[in-house]
């Protein structure tokens, strides 16, 4: 949907919470659910669609006749898609994923194989005039990247998406560009982060490698990799790291890296001198990671890359405020020694979302299945209605 004009700003809601592998249990969940979500949240116009697409189901819909029935489907349900989530390259429900849903990561041929395909599906389905974003994982996972040439293979992987987008954009005038999401304990966890790869190897690596392969000027190197490959900043991930949420736009902006789309999501946070492990203990579970910082008054920060590591050490987190990443529905405040970090949507941050700094917004609670007893909903379909209409609310009202 279309939350502001102008700046035109896309609204939708990641269909990561729905469980499905295929692209017929894809196609499925938008039939029943985000058509249910659609017509619960009553918005004008067209709704758009947040996608997840597997590398199975990627390959299923990239089938010129797959893709002509999809389209033929949105243009009958006053639908449209313009952003995938192609993080979760496998299963992504229903079993353990933990770290690996980092896997393929970006030294990998499949990692550059598969979102090719997405890049694909994405110019075989965009409206005219519309821009499409694929968020991916944020090179790899931390502990993974041992030495420079994983670094640089990274941007060299990264400058080859970047090739075929614009080779996509050439044959067809879609505009697809890659999202980078930074995340806890990742390659890319922090705006710094993100700031010494981009601007060092991406930039340098990553246009030489551009330069060679199509044989263009290094600055018009540069532009491919800049048109190409961006941001997604998720705002629980950002806030997990106690990043300065209104200041991110600005680092970006000044980076000149492209934000492509906007996480909208909630973390867990403890505050000092409330009893964290307890309250927390119920959100132990064994399908995703939870990385955990514990922030002191000084500053210092303890860090796990686990909930129940963070918990089996909880006399580190006394006195300190705790924040899990752990998506919680951006409906939720708080309740007893537990609250969101929707607090953290300042006026500043919502003039940012507002400003059209970045076209693509996207609800992102994927953890329905997992939430605890007391913040579970009957119908998730009702619960992603509500959060529609506390980021039309909080954000746009």
């Amino acid at each position: 949907m279309i939350a502001q004009t102008p700046p035109p700003i896309h609204l939708t809601y990641c269909l990561n919470v729905h469980p499905g592998e295929t692209w017929e249990e894809n196609f499925e969940a938008i039939r029943t659910k985000a058509v249910t979500v659609r017509n619960k949240v009553n918005a004008p116009g067209r709704f758009g669609l947040g996608l997840r697409l597997s590398c199975q189901a990627a390959d299923q819909l990239v089938d010129p006749g797959q893709l002509r029935c999809f389209r033929d489907f949105l243009a009958a349900n006053e639908l449209y898609a313009f952003t995938v989530n192609g993080f979760p390259y496998g299963q992504f429900h229903q079993t353990s994923v933990k770290d690996r849903v980092y896997a393929p990561d970006w030294r990998s041929d499949e990692r550059v194989t598969y979102s090719k395909t997405l890049g694909d599906v994405m110019a075989g389905i965009l409206p005219e005039g519309v821009s499409g974003s694929i968020s991916t994982v944020p090179g790899s996972y931390g502990p993974w990247i041992t030495c420079d040439r994983d670094v640089i293979k990274m941007a060299e992987n990264l400058a080859e998406t970047a090739v075929h987008f614009h080779g996509i954009r050439n044959r067809t005038g879609q505009d697809v560009v890659l999202a980078l999401e930074p995340e806890p304990d990742c390659f890319l966890g922090t705006m710094a982060d993100v700031e010494a790869f981009f601007s060092g190897a991406l930039l340098a690596h990553g246009s030489a490698w551009v330069r060679k392969r199509l044989g263009v000027s290094l600055e018009t190197a540069e532009q491919i990799v800049r048109d190409h490959v961006g941001l997604c900043l998720d705002t629980a991930h950002m806030a997990v790291e106690f990043e300065d949420l209104g200041g991110v736009f600005g680092r970006a902006r000044a980076l000149g890296m492209r934000l492509a789309k906007v996480h909208l999501s909630a973390a867990l946070s403890v505050l000092p001198q409330r009893d964290a492990a307890s309250a927390l203990t119920p959100f132990v579970e064994e399908v995703y990671l939870h990385q955990v910082r514990m922030r002191g008054a000084d500053g210092s920060t303890e860090t796990f890359a686990d909930l129940d590591a963070a918990i089996t050490h909880a006399e580190q987190g006394a006195g300190r405020e705790w924040r899990v990443h752990f998506h919680v529905p951006l409906f939720f405040e708080e309740a007893g020694a537990l609250r969101s970090t929707t607090y953290l949507f300042t006026p500043e941050v919502v003039a940012e979302l507002r400003s059209g700094i970045c076209p693509h917004l996207e609800i992102e609670t994927y953890t329905f299945g997992v939430l605890p007893p007391a913040l579970q909903v009957t119908d998730v379909t009702d619960g992603i209605a509500r959060e529609y209409k506390w980021v039309l609310n909080h954000l746009f009202g």
